[in-house]
């Protein structure tokens, strides 16, 4: 039977404060516990009755009574669980993650070298842990696109759920997710798949529309067979397919600006000399503002 908790890695920053608050939402959405989890290393076993001027864990304490009580003033019936955990974060978080429907962590906005050299406790997270890891960053004003189109800015965005697809192997897990956190948030659904254009695209005057029309269109249909399964179970769920010819990353940024959540896939399997996260991952955790959620698959 699925866990029917989802935790939420908590240390009294903005951002996991944040993190904290759409774990509760999401908690509330599927009817779930919620686990508050704060992971100090320096911990100390002591008895219950210890007076508050003797109680070495008090800062701990405080980190978790602040979120818990954040979350109850939107959620005032919310089972909550508090979890002090005397280790550190990462492998508090990754022991958690198998009792958990999923994982929620406060995310800070990264760059290229931070992201790869400074060990991060979220991407380690991320990068290893075999359920669903969400990251949220701290709440703020949406971000329209860098660059706006010749003809204006962008219209309104739509409220959706967006979800990141490669078609080069099994997609299960992330459209599971991707579908149910539709269901559940009454939202349509929008399917990103980018593809390279071949070489034979590009001509001495320029692109050849007919071969990107040709490779749009057949990504297209590969897409809708793999959506098929999904869309008659999810009959509720409105699905809306965009093929760009670009690369995976660049197509999901261009299209992800407004939406409610990102969904986008991990493979558990990776060569020993790549990185736990692929490009579309990395490029997502960089540019992209909403709810990321990470679904490892095989």
């Amino acid at each position: 039977m699925e866990p029917e908790v989802i935790t939420v890695g908590v240390d009294g920053s903005p951002a996991s404060l944040a993190a904290a608050r759409w774990a509760a939402d999401e908690a509330g959405r599927r009817q779930s516990a919620l686990r508050l989890l704060h992971a100090w290393i320096l911990l100390a076993a002591q008895a219950p009755e210890t007076p508050p001027d003797r109680d070495r864990n008090a800062g701990a304490r405080e980190v978790v009574r602040r979120a818990r009580e954040e979350i109850r003033e939107r959620h005032p019936r919310l089972r909550i669980i508090e979890d002090l955990v005397g280790a550190e974060a990462e492998a508090a978080l990754l022991g958690a993650a198998g009792e958990s429907q999923m994982i929620v962590l406060g995310s800070r906005a990264l760059g290229p070298w931070e992201s790869y050299v400074l060990g991060d406790v979220s991407l380690n997270v991320v990068g290893r842990a075999k359920g669903p890891v969400v990251l949220v960053r701290e709440e703020g004003p949406a971000k329209a696109p860098r660059h706006e189109p010749p003809g204006g800015p962008p219209p309104a965005p739509e409220a959706r759920v967006v979800v990141g697809l490669s078609l080069n192997g099994p997609c299960d897990r992330t459209l599971d997710f991707a579908f149910a956190a539709a269901a559940l948030r009454g939202l349509p659904l929008q399917a990103v798949h980018g593809r390279p254009l071949p070489v034979h695209a590009y001509t001495p005057w320029g692109l050849d529309p007919d071969a990107a029309t040709e490779l749009t269109k057949e990504a297209d249909v590969e897409l809708r067979d793999a959506l098929g399964p999904w869309c008659e179970r999810h009959p509720e769920v409105p699905v809306r397919r965009t093929v760009l010819p670009e690369s995976p990353s660049r197509a999901l940024v261009q299209s992800v600006f407004g939406a409610d959540l990102l969904v986008v896939g991990r493979r558990l399997h990776r060569p020993p000399l790549a990185p736990r996260l692929g490009p579309v991952a990395h490029a997502a955790l960089h540019h992209v503002t909403c709810p990321i959620a990470v679904v490892a698959h095989e």
